[in-house]
């Protein structure tokens, strides 16, 4: 193991405390935004009080959401209108986008955002059925930081406003606040290092954080606020980034190998801790999970359960090989069907495809004309990653195991037929597949990198959960035959008892907070269609439910949804060809 930094760093709050409690302080007015709890907040208040200091501590990430949360009266409130920040150096969007899920919350209430100005305050005008008018300025802490691609973000950042002290000037300036002080010392040490020629540049780097902030959630799906989450996010994507940037490579690239990255955020106390380390692959280990029955699981299964139900189905195996060792396994059946391949798991993290694959493939496998290939976890070392950080984390979307432990997607690694893409290509090879049907899932909520801006750069329409959608790749030639496949399954997706509400306030939501309607919808499902030869088949549907992290019912949901949409295709496939003979 090799040690990169490995540092305690104090507690802003607990600073700010301190300070402001010294005896030539009595009388200061305080107003503090930081990336803490409101408990925590509010017991900094009341320390200062007995110091003689009348202080109040906001939320520096998300303080519209915040306010609504904690000051802004809602009770008879009839009518909302919002102004938000634009700032020439961030998305214009992106302060809209921050009060996401404010129009949720705000349920039955008319709720209207309009453009401002770049002053970074929200205005906000409430107004309630007694015929009262309330105005509130909502500040919204931000400063320009300096990236790792040398460019610059508008960035959430700590913030103090101090008047009232006897002999001393008001005040009115940002607070580095240990969050991100944390994020910048993993940057820059990570910057420093003297890394090796040649990808992959290690096997894992691995960055330890214990650390107090925000895991508040907002009684609306899935919606819960985490600061810890947000820096996972922006650790892993940042990392990406750099190596892109490291090796010249655009930011869109997914082929750079680095190798395994895996930020571990954890709750803590007190001063933060941070390590960050480059260590050896351990033996391949998963994660006990319980053994569930598929038809009713309400959480992703684990790995060996997973290649026990594949050993039960009929049809011939086939293997590759994981960057860690775990087997990429899965089974073709030949029938006098139209052949069809059916993908989950190629990002880890999306974990009802699995589920969804093995129940559909048991469905069309009980058919002797079935002509099926089926990969269910392609990418088993993400999947193992992910039960293990969910362990701490249940509920986030750990982005960690989006990729393989090389650090690069499954579909673009090229260069390794022997790893993960070996299985695809086999089970193309075996079947001549011409439709591919690669499940797929995004966040089930907000999406957020704050200390690089605020949005997801490069997955800014990912960012807001927007219903279950489809994806339709197809090759020039095929694109009447893509047109109708679409309609014929959203035509069965549509009697899925809950779906089109379910998309249907989803995407309500979205447009509101990101100025629109993303997609085309066809039968009440979101599609988008484009035609390209990147694909080795002619038509590749793709599905997406959000469903990064979800438990129970949702779950439940979500794996039916994409067990019907591989019936769907499968059967609407077979119809299509047939006309064409």
């Amino acid at each position: 193991m090799t040690i990169l930094l490995d540092e305690r760093v104090p507690r802003t709050l607990d600073a700010l405390v301190a300070e402001w409690s010294a005896q030539d302080r009595r009388g200061a007015l305080l107003d503090v935004w930081v990336f803490e709890d409101e408990a925590a907040r509010r017991d900094a208040e009341t320390r200062l009080a007995e110091a003689g200091v009348t202080a109040r501590f906001r939320s520096a990430y998300k303080p519209l959401v915040h306010a609504f949360l904690e000051e802004i009266e809602t009770a008879g409130l009839q009518r909302v209108e919002v102004k938000y920040p634009v700032h020439p150096q961030a998305d214009k969007i992106r302060f809209l986008s921050e009060a996401y899920p404010l129009a949720a919350m705000l349920d039955g209430i008319e709720t209207v955002f309009t453009p401002g100005d770049d002053t970074l305050a929200y205005q906000v005008v409430a107004t309630y059925r007694d015929g009262r008018t309330v105005e509130h300025e909502v500040f919204a802490p931000n400063r320009l930081r300096p990236n790792h691609l040398d460019l610059v973000d508008l960035c959430p950042t700590g913030w103090i406003k101090a008047s009232g002290c006897p002999g001393r000037p008001d005040i009115d300036e940002a607070v580095e606040t240990e969050i991100e002080t944390v994020f910048l010392k993993v940057m820059q040490a990570v910057a420093a290092h003297a890394w090796p020629a040649e990808e992959p540049y290690a096997e894992s780097l691995v960055i330890d954080v214990g650390i107090g902030g925000i895991e508040r959630s907002l009684g609306y799906d899935d919606e819960v606020m985490s600061t810890r989450e947000a820096l996972h996010e922006d650790f892993y994507f940042s990392l990406l980034e750099f190596f892109k940037h490291k090796s010249g490579r655009p930011p869109e690239d997914r082929s750079v190998q680095p190798g395994q990255i895996v930020p571990d955020i954890r709750a803590g106390e007190g001063d933060a801790r941070v390590r960050v380390s480059l260590q050896a692959f351990a033996r391949p280990q998963d994660p006990e999970r319980r053994e569930q029955v598929l038809e009713t699981a309400d959480s992703a299964p684990g790995l060996p359960q997973i290649y026990r139900e594949l050993a039960s189905l009929p049809g011939e195996t086939f293997e590759g090989i994981s960057r860690e060792g775990r087997p990429v396994r899965g089974v073709y059946r030949a029938g006098s069907r139209p052949a069809v391949l059916v993908s989950a798991g190629q990002h880890a993290n999306e974990t009802s495809a699995p589920v969804g694959a093995l129940r559909a493939a048991r469905r069309l496998l009980a058919d002797p004309e079935a002509n099926l290939a089926l990969i269910a976890v392609e990418n088993p070392d993400g999947y193992a990653l992910h039960g293990r950080l969910c362990m701490a984390n249940p509920r986030h979307m750990h982005h960690a195991a989006r990729y393989t432990s090389l650090g690069s997607d499954v579909e673009f690694d090229r260069g390794n037929p022997t790893y993960e893409i070996g299985a695809r290509l086999q089970a193309l090879e075996l079947s001549g597949a011409q439709l591919h049907v690669n499940l797929h899932g995004y966040p089930a909520h907000e999406w957020t990198r704050p200390f690089t801006g605020y949005l997801p750069r490069g997955f800014e329409l990912w960012a807001i959960p927007k219903g279950f959608f489809l994806i339709m790749r197809h090759h020039p030639s095929w694109s009447e035959t893509a047109r109708a496949l679409i309609e014929a399954v959203t035509k069965q997706l549509q009697a899925i008892p809950g779906l089109p509400e379910f998309n249907r306030r989803q995407i309500e939501i979205c447009v509101i907070h990101s100025g629109g309607k993303p997609y085309e919808i066809i039968n009440d499902i979101p599609c988008l269609i484009t035609a390209e030869e990147r694909h080795p088949t002619p038509l590749t549907l793709i599905t997406e439910f959000p469903d990064e992290t979800i438990y129970g019912d949702p779950y439940r949901f979500a794996h039916t949804v994409q067990m019907t949409t591989v019936l769907a295709a499968e059967e609407a496939f077979a119809a299509l060809m047939a006309q064409t003979v």
